[in-house]
């Protein structure tokens, strides 16, 4: 899963996918981003043919969406599932997004030692997944407009597919989100794929295996903490 992660400032997404700036109130570079956060999206504009870069809700709430709230828990969509699950396989058949990135977090669990009593006891131990180098990448994204009743504007809302852990990613658990490769990111978005199914397979195909990973600060834990702190190496 992934539930949480880094969000580029949107000067360094604007510069990495080479558009132009049409927000005059961008987003700050954020260390702790958690589901329901408004984030930067990445999506194919139709009438134009060129990628924009726009705001959307981090969980997923589709247009046919009827309850006064959003649905929870919809911030990742399981890839195995997304192509026949009636949440998902609208906006993955008409409506494909990136979610630029800097990294995630997952929790391994680990035994310690309690310093106060010597006992052995289970912990999760965060980390942080990344390319080499530390490269800006985009997860596989999944978008819908929803408008809530008594209010004229339409919302943008997100989630993030996800899939089986391989590489390195599996030694700390066992699923993480589908990283695009540079060059498949065009097909992901491409309008003229249609079938679900496709979709999903072009984008396991082409994803990105090849993460590094660190323990983190436990500060991570708590939502509130955002600062760059949260993504250096601990020892162990």
């Amino acid at each position: 899963m992934c539930g949480r992660y880094v969000s580029p400032e949107e000067a360094e997404i604007e510069r990495f996918w080479h558009i132009g700036r049409h927000n005059s109130n961008p987003l700050g570079r954020r260390f702790n981003v958690s589901p329901t956060a408004i984030i930067p999206v990445l999506r194919l504009d139709r009438s134009t043919g060129e990628i924009e870069l726009i705001h959307a809700r981090w969980g997923l709430t589709p247009s046919w969406w009827k309850e006064p709230k959003p649905p929870r828990t919809t911030h990742n969509a399981r890839s195995e599932e997304a192509a026949t699950k009636p949440m998902w396989k609208g906006p993955l058949a008409k409506s494909r997004c990136l979610v630029p990135a800097l990294g995630w977090y997952e929790w391994k669990q680990v035994q310690r030692t309690d310093p106060a009593t010597g006992e052995i006891i289970k912990s999760k131990q965060p980390h942080l997944f990344h390319l080499p180098g530390d490269q800006l990448f985009a997860f596989a994204g999944l978008m819908a407009m929803w408008k809530p009743a008594n209010d004229d504007e339409w919302q943008a809302s997100c989630a993030i597919l996800t899939r089986d852990a391989v590489g390195a990613a599996a030694d700390v658990h066992d699923r993480m989100p589908v990283v695009l490769s540079k060059d498949s990111e065009k097909a992901w978005l491409d309008p003229k794929i249609t079938d679900p199914s496709q979709a999903i397979a072009a984008a396991l195909e082409n994803g990105v295996t090849g993460i590094e990973h660190h323990r983190v600060s436990h500060r991570v834990n708590v939502s509130s903490n955002d600062d760059e702190a949260l993504v250096r190496k601990v020892n162990d």
